[in-house]
């Protein structure tokens, strides 16, 4: 699934292209998306330019010039990229965005678990997920990050991966950060010392910045807004590495469930040393 990294990369990928284009026409195909498209909306949009675009947690969100938006999650195999209207189009696309210009901003998804939304700030619609989000991981500090573990019972990586604690966050940086951290991925989260709290803040922090840098992880079908795959797959240390010798100490990289969310993690690296919740939790 395309977490915050290759999110944030389809955006600075599209933002300069998108920018001003202006929408001529719409085309929906006819099978349901997790969050279906709205047949009022197509009048609603055609005309409008798009004048920003920006993410929040693991949501594009286009702005357009009548101070409405439009959110687009990709869910698991979503692709959001600019097209030349004469390129072949790709089984499983479900969206075009008809551009003035001559080109085709396309949504695709094979497995159909992503979808578009669209609210009107002007007439004080709020955006569907309000609420429901935590901050950004780089806009909550250590101190508040060491203080919001300590008031849960939960595995750290059930708590990494709450969208209400901290948004964008994923199974692959999830497992990537406690690696970085050394913390065993079932631990309580309350039962974290200090020291080991600012670290996984230190871990995460710079773990998505460098699979930003490296526009994301393509393990499957995920390409970024100019069509080009990410890099960081070639820089995981235990994601996907399940019986592959563990970068640091040879170990084997081992794999299990925790909250129903396949996990990785080297034994060796990550002892389990704090209070553990059980892996079906």
């Amino acid at each position: 699934m395309p977490e915050l990294p290759e999110v944030e990369t389809v955006v600075r990928d599209l933002r300069p292209v998108l920018h001003g284009s202006v929408i001529g026409d719409i085309w929906v195909s006819d099978r349901p998306l997790r969050y279906p498209w709205r047949p009022e909306w197509k009048p609603l949009m055609i005309g409008r330019s798009f004048v920003s675009l920006h993410r929040r947690a693991k949501w594009i969100i286009l702005s357009l010039d009548d101070s409405s938006r439009v959110g687009i999650h990709l869910g698991m195999t979503g692709q959001l990229q600019i097209f030349d209207r004469s390129a072949p189009i790709e089984s499983h696309t479900h969206l075009r965005f008809y551009l003035q210009d001559g080109r085709e901003l396309r949504f695709r998804d094979i497995r159909r678990f992503g979808g578009v939304v669209r609210w009107d700030t002007q007439a004080s619609e709020a955006a569907p997920w309000e609420g429901e989000l935590g901050p950004e991981p780089w806009e909550i500090d250590a101190t508040t990050f060491c203080h919001r573990l300590k008031e849960s019972h939960r595995a750290v990586k059930a708590w990494l991966l709450d969208q209400s604690q901290l948004a964008g966050v994923g199974n692959i940086y999830a497992d990537e950060a406690l690696f970085a951290a050394r913390i065993w991925p079932g631990e309580r989260a309350d039962s974290l010392t200090a020291r080991q709290a600012v670290r996984l803040h230190r871990a995460l922090n710079d773990i998505l910045r460098q699979a930003i840098a490296s526009r994301g992880t393509s393990i499957r079908t995920y390409v970024g807004g100019r069509g080009l795959k990410g890099q960081f797959q070639h820089r995981l240390n235990v994601y996907g590495r399940t019986g592959q010798p563990c970068h640091c100490c040879r170990s084997r990289v081992e794999r299990t469930k925790i909250s129903g969310r396949s996990t990785h993690y080297c034994p060796k690296c990550q002892a389990r040393r704090g209070a553990v919740v059980s892996e079906a939790d």
